[in-house]
């Protein structure tokens, strides 16, 4: 060997030692013939304890028997490539204790013939923190439920307390707007009721939530019970809760005044509640019943009714684009862009 190549590999195993990786050099047979410093930290052996020993020394031992077979399966056909692609892996150290790795294995020539060089990397500090942020994403979750379960209670006592105050009001009038009150609210609370059953807690599932709503909107109005018939289509929609909360309320406003004044005198009917959602994310929702029809000298940009108003109101906040058909059927439809700013 000439001075030059002394030096040349005295210069590579300082660079060996040096560089900031754990990695061992394995011969055929699986014996350990070189590591680097960081391989003695992270094992927690100096070099001359594991020099001639087999590799299966830095393994678990429920994994010693398997990893001989692995070694001459990748000699067959020696390439660089991530060692057990797809598993866990784990190393063992010195004291016994075991810890997550990530291993790349290289065939290498040397000068006593051809070798494995396997690159190793502690994943222990990356697991520690992969559950970190688990343990704090399980923590927002447990909070927006509990945030989402307090705000649906909430909305549940003022109906209560609505109900409790209807009952000594004898102006039957009156006794409607807080019954039509406590429809917007049970609307909302219906929302946030969905969420805390949901998985998402970023979309509502609008075919649930409608599913709930309507049968108990029919209720509220005894005039139309078994006199008018409500259809949902809503498959495969899910809205955020900033879109959700006023597309319920305006549903609710919208069935309602259907149910109020379009089928009087026990007059049959249907009334359809189709949403729809595209790949862009736009939405059609449609309201349309055949009752009776919106009068032509009925101005519902000027109406009185609070009812008109809080669409108006709403259509603004998502905003979206309101078409009104009087007749044949009377259809209200609005199209509105998901992640609009309100």
């Amino acid at each position: 060997m000439t001075v030059q190549q002394i030096q040349l590999d005295a210069y590579l195993g300082l660079a060996f030692d040096r560089i900031p990786v754990a990695m061992i050099v394995v011969n055929p047979e699986g014996q350990i013939t070189r590591l680097n410093q960081l391989a003695e930290t992270t094992f927690g052996y100096q070099s001359e304890e594991l020099i001639g020993k087999k590799v299966e020394t830095l393994i678990p031992e429920r994994y010693r028997h398997a990893h001989p077979s692995f070694r001459h399966g990748f000699l067959s056909a020696p390439s660089a490539r991530p060692m057990g692609a797809g598993r866990d892996l784990s190393g063992r150290r010195k004291d016994g204790s075991e810890f997550p790795v990530e291993i790349g294995i290289n065939p290498v020539e040397t000068g006593e013939g051809p070798m494995i060089l396997s690159v190793i990397l502690d994943l222990s500090e990356r697991k520690q923190s992969e559950q970190r942020i688990q343990s704090a994403l399980q923590q927002k979750d447990l909070l927006l439920r509990e945030v989402h379960h307090r705000v649906k209670n909430n909305l549940q006592v003022i109906h209560s307390l609505l109900d409790l105050q209807a009952l000594k009001i004898r102006d039957h009038e009156l006794v409607g707007m807080l019954r039509d009150s406590q429809n917007r609210i049970r609307s909302m609370s219906l929302i946030h009721q969905t969420l805390y059953q949901s998985h998402d807690f970023a979309q509502v599932d609008f075919d649930q939530f409608l599913t709930a709503l309507l049968p108990r909107l029919m209720e509220s109005y005894e005039s139309t019970a078994g006199h008018v018939a409500i259809h949902i289509r809503a498959k495969e929609v899910k809205l955020p809760i900033n879109e959700a909360i006023p597309c319920g309320l305006i549903v609710n406003e919208l069935v309602s005044n259907a149910l109020k004044h379009g089928f009087q005198q026990q007059q049959r009917g249907s009334i359809w509640v189709d949403i729809r959602q595209d790949s862009s994310d736009t939405v059609e929702l449609s309201i349309s019943n055949d009752g009776a029809p919106i009068p032509e000298g009925l101005d519902l940009q000027q109406s009185g009714t609070l009812g008109l108003q809080l669409v108006h109101l709403l259509t603004q906040q998502l905003h979206a684009e309101l078409q009104v058909q009087r007749t044949l059927p009377t259809r209200f439809t609005l199209r509105f862009q998901i992640g609009m700013p309100t």
